[in-house]
């Protein structure tokens, strides 16, 4: 039941913030809008009954992760084609040539938005439309990750297909009937590293003929982190602050909390900007810690990524039995936006700088990550 209510009240933050949706919506619409939290949170589930959750980890991020790219090394390959298996390890074959892209994610839609190929998907996962549908064609047709209509995909031509980890988490592979079509499906499994954030980057780039667009990105995110990382590491330890990061909003009928554990780009953000996250001791990526735990852990501040709860700040700053917790007593509660944490691609910088200057202002105060400051 607890595996079911993670891959249910988690996965609706990514389409729904998007779109504006709000509690009315069926928990089945919630759990298709999946993208870094609930995928692991959706394998888990599928896998209880055979006893794997210990190997979640391990079957999400495969040793093959590093991807062998021929001639790229020196960033000369600026034509498709040269990727030889994807960011889940498969072996692939890209076309030479990629100009019909089909990306069933918003993390990729994203990065191939900032390449500047907006133009050349042909298609997308409703989620991207929610999040992108402004920078991409009016008309674009629109698939269910979970469920997507592969006779309508074959229909598209596309020369790639993007997909995520959460379109296999139930352990069947959706794209069956149009891999069998020869087409080019590659595999991009949510990221739990920022490090592999910029990876899937340069292999999208890899991909669609971008080399040198894709690494000037991961390059920029990079700089971004090591600029955001020297003022993490100026911070004294007795200056830490503890941070507790909520997926969604407590409440009387689920009083469960998940959040963020070690293991993942969100603790990796909040450890890099020099702070504590109070569950990184948690065996589990995606934890679920009792209001009883969340409470004893007493964290300095509070961020939230609950974008449905209606005024969910004052919400969580007026929940009983929280009255002596220092991030409730010091009004330290504040609200992220439920994409940008959500998604992993290189926009999880912004967010980065907002968790910065939530926690420590008079340390971040005057950064921009834009060069200037």
């Amino acid at each position: 039941m607890k595996k079911r209510l993670v891959a249910i009240m988690m996965g609706c933050m990514l389409a729904l913030s998007a779109i504006g949706c709000g509690a009315d919506k069926t928990a089945d619409t919630k759990a298709e809008s999946t993208e870094s939290v609930s995928e692991e949170s959706a394998s888990e589930e599928a896998a209880a009954d055979t006893d794997a959750e210990n190997n979640a980890v391990e079957d999400k991020e495969p040793e093959s992760n590093e991807n062998e790219v021929a001639g790229a090394e020196n960033g000369d390959a600026e034509v498709a084609g040269t990727v030889s298996t994807d960011r889940s390890g498969n072996e692939i074959t890209v076309p030479e040539t990629v100009e019909r892209i089909v990306s069933m994610a918003p993390s990729t839609t994203g990065i191939l938005i900032d390449l500047g190929l907006a133009d050349k998907i042909v298609a997308c996962d409703t989620n991207s439309f929610a999040s992108y549908g402004s920078e991409l064609k009016a008309d674009i047709p629109q698939f269910d990750m979970m469920t997507p209509d592969q006779e309508q995909i074959i229909a598209l031509k596309a020369d790639i297909i993007f997909t995520s980890g959460m379109s296999a988490s139930q352990g069947i592979d959706v794209f069956e009937t149009v891999r069998e079509t020869g087409v080019c499906i590659a595999d991009i499994p949510s990221s739990a590293s920022l490090n592999d954030i910029e990876k899937d980057i340069t292999f999208i780039g890899q991909c669609v003929g971008e080399v040198d667009a894709a690494q000037a990105i991961a390059d920029d995110m990079q700089r971004k982190i090591d600029e955001l990382s020297e003022i993490g590491n100026s911070i004294s330890e007795d200056e830490k602050k503890n941070v507790l990061f909520e997926l969604f909003t407590p409440s009387a009928d689920n009083p469960i909390i998940y959040t963020a554990g070690n293991g993942t780009y969100i603790n990796e953000m909040l450890e890099t900007i020099g702070a504590k996250n109070v569950a990184a001791s948690e065996a589990e990526q995606w934890p679920a810690l009792s209001e009883e735990a969340a409470v004893a852990a007493n964290p300095d501040v509070i961020l939230t990524a609950d974008m449905y709860t209606p005024d969910v700040i004052n919400t969580i700053l007026n929940t009983t039995g929280w009255e002596n917790v220092t991030a409730i007593k010091n009004s330290e509660v504040y609200q992220l936006s439920s994409d940008a944490v959500n998604q992993p691609n290189q926009h999880v910088m912004d967010v980065m700088l907002e968790m910065a200057k939530y926690i420590y202002p008079e340390k971040y105060e005057n950064v921009a990550l834009n060069g200037a400051e």
